[in-house]
């Protein structure tokens, strides 16, 4: 009987499941949004139940979109949004609030207070991580802080904390009546919590946030068996033998395994991840050392990541909040309908800047707007954006590195838009390459889920699956590159030192 592979892929905006045949390719796929709760400026909030009843809908919707049952399912993989924090009932399965995602700007105030002595890096020789909003520990302290009882609860042993992998993997196999408590060495480094070096929770960082080691889930690596799945009833007695992290996940699915080889992945947010093999690495120039993967008892493998906080979401605030476009697809359509910006620059700080830059000061800013700018122009500004900030990211690498990318392999939803594709080329200056798949996030944890269990003998054999699907070559004058890139640079530093006490003050009035 052919083997099958369902990958879980529990994202910002929606949460997807995937069957893969033993060949690595897509079988049938289910997809369903869930909603971006924004109670005001900076704060990001998703419902934990909400997504867990997805995923239960897109699980089977899948399987019977592809016609397998249970029996010829493998494994499951479970890839999800990383530093996003759940905290729930062990006893009930009740989360006590909704889930502060990771674009979640509200505990600034706690970083600043940390960063006063210190600086901003003054974890990240244990964790690789600058303090920042970013990462979940700030979320999970906030949580305990503001939800009456829950710090007494925590320390009764009664809370749970988890990134989405961790719930989705608690509730599948069985929730409140004995769930596992489990996240991998991926997500776990996400958490500011992290020690990089012994891959387990540290006590001094815990006791610094005030978060209980009981609360906190058992760290196990990307590829082995965890466990089985009790719910859904059409996933019932299949192995849970993958987790990782979505950004990790990607470069796992790009056969991106050894030091030196990189991916981008172009979703919600940005995420450039350049391999180090098993070496960690200390960035001077702005990006994170993470940990990349962890096969079985193998030493894990780690990486530098460039994070940018909002591209593919862009999409959706012009479709969303503007009305600019119906449907997010259309960017493209009304991008083309112009020939370059019309001089406009869009920098989209929403959540502050993230790599290089680490500003949370930063604000989302439009500029070198005249009567002559057009929403066409404001959509092509939009697709430019993420271009733009991934060459940030790349300068970062190479500065650390030594070493400039010969090529740039991509994935995610953005990458079938071909004009982004081939201005991401024109303004690297480098090619760019698309695979055959470019849902190799889901790819990933499929791959790492059969690794454990036997669909595939090895990573070499998982290589073998990569094909490229196109490649952009860059066709922009070097001059004309290098103009558009400083004007982009000019347009971040209008973005910068926004947020002060005025600013504050304004947002707690309006409630926005």
């Amino acid at each position: 009987m052919t083997q099958h592979v369902l990958a879980i892929d529990q994202g910002t905006t929606s949460t997807r499941a995937i069957v893969f045949d033993a060949a690595g390719a897509i079988v049938s796929t289910a997809q369903r949004e869930h909603e971006q709760i924004l109670p005001r400026a900076g704060w990001v909030e998703h419902d934990p139940v909400e997504i867990w009843t997805g995923t239960e809908w897109v699980i089977a919707a899948s399987l019977a979109r592809a016609g397998v049952p249970a029996s010829d399912i493998a494994a499951v993989g479970v890839t999800n949004q990383r530093e996003t924090a759940i905290v729930w009932d062990r006893r009930t399965g009740r989360p006590i609030n909704n889930a502060l995602v990771w674009q979640d700007t509200r505990t600034q105030s706690r970083i600043d207070e940390l960063a006063r002595d210190g600086g901003p890096q003054r974890f990240a020789e244990i964790t690789g991580l600058p303090l920042a909003t970013y990462f979940s520990a700030s979320k999970i302290a906030w949580i305990l802080d503001h939800v009456s009882g829950a710090r007494e609860a925590a320390a009764a042993g009664e809370l749970l904390f988890g990134t989405p992998d961790t719930w989705i993997v608690w509730n599948l196999t069985g929730g409140a009546r004995g769930g596992i408590h489990v996240t991998d060495v991926t997500n776990a480094s996400r958490t500011l919590l992290m020690d990089l070096r012994t891959l387990d929770w540290s006590d001094e960082l815990l006791e610094v946030w005030g978060i209980p080691r009981a609360m906190m889930p058992e760290i196990r690596s990307s590829s082995e068996v965890v466990g089985t799945a009790h719910l859904p009833d059409s996933l019932h007695g299949v192995p849970i033998a993958g987790i990782l992290g979505d950004q990790q996940a990607a470069t796992f699915g790009q056969a991106a395994f050894d030091a030196g080889e990189s991916k981008n992945t172009y979703g919600t947010g940005n995420f450039l991840l350049v391999g180090t093999g098993t070496e960690i690495v200390r960035s001077e120039s702005g990006l994170i050392a993470t940990v990349a993967y962890r096969c079985g008892d193998e030493p894990a493998r780690y990486a530098l990541e460039g994070s940018i906080a909002v591209t593919g979401s862009l999409v959706q605030w012009l479709r969303d909040n503007l009305g600019i476009i119906n449907r997010s697809e259309e960017v493209e359509t009304l991008a083309a309908t112009v020939a370059d910006n019309g001089g406009a620059y869009f920098v989209p700080a929403f959540s502050g800047l993230f790599a290089p830059y680490w500003r949370p000061d930063a604000r989302g800013a439009l500029v070198g707007m005249t009567r002559y700018v057009n929403k066409a122009h404001i959509a092509r500004a939009a697709l430019e954006s993420t271009a733009f900030q991934t060459r940030d990211v790349i300068e970062a690498v190479v500065a650390d590195t030594g070493r400039p990318l010969d090529e740039l392999r991509v994935d995610g939803g953005m990458t079938r838009d071909d004009l982004l594709m081939q201005f991401q080329a024109d303004i690297l200056g480098i090619p760019v390459v698309r695979p055959k798949v470019v849902e190799t996030t889901a790819l990933g944890a499929a791959y790492a889920a059969g690794l454990a269990t036997g669909v595939w003998r090895d990573r070499d054999e998982l290589r073998s699956h990569w094909r490229e699907d196109t490649r952009f070559e860059p066709r922009m004058p070097a001059d004309e590159r290098e103009r558009r890139y400083r004007l982009w640079k000019k347009a971040v530093s209008k973005s910068l030192d926004w947020v002060d006490d005025d600013a504050r003050a304004l947002v707690g009035t309006t409630g926005a």
